[in-house]
């Protein structure tokens, strides 16, 4: 078991601290619960029964570890990631692709209401399927539809208002 274990934090651990952080908002908060969410992984290990995906089984763990430390029910996001580290990997992505300005998506994603962030998240920058997004939060399938249509439009307007500042940043696929 300790080798399952093992395996599962090498593979996992980093999408575990990001989905915390896009629930919790703070990455200081997002640390502490991705280390609870890993305690609750190695004692509930013995018990998985492969009814659902092993990364579902995961991320279902953290979310409810994130909602316990919260102290309610419901998601309530600040941000996707780390504001130094975003600026790290903005200053990346500068020197890398000098030449052609884009939108800074992960502001336009920052504007989206929480419901709608955590789902664009899931969907776009961890790559999960609808089913999966939809186990993850507890949402029905067509609901993680939905949300992503609108988070789309939502920053599609966005942009064409030009209320997006411009500069170098991280695309998602689909924008």
């Amino acid at each position: 078991m300790a080798e399952e274990f093992e395996a599962i934090v090498r593979e996992y651990q980093d999408r575990i601290f990001r989905l915390a952080c896009s629930i919790l908002g703070d990455p200081a908060s997002a640390e502490e619960a991705a280390q609870e969410a890993l305690v609750r992984i190695w004692k509930g290990l013995p018990g998985f029964r492969g009814q659902s995906s092993l990364s579902t089984w995961i991320y279902a763990i953290t979310r409810n570890t994130c909602f316990t430390l919260l102290g309610h029910s419901g998601p309530r996001t600040e941000s996707l990631e780390d504001p130094a580290g975003r600026r790290e990997a903005e200053r990346r992505s500068a020197a890398a692709w000098p030449a052609a300005p884009v939108p800074d998506v992960m502001a336009l994603v920052d504007r989206l209401p929480a419901k709608y962030r955590q789902v664009v998240a899931l969907f776009y920058m961890q790559e999960k399927s609808y089913d999966e997004v939809a186990n993850m939060l507890g949402l029905p399938v067509g609901t993680v539809k939905t949300y992503l249509f609108r988070a789309r439009r939502s920053m599609a307007e966005e942009l064409a208002r030009g209320r997006v500042r411009k500069g170098e940043g991280n695309g998602l696929p689909g924008f």
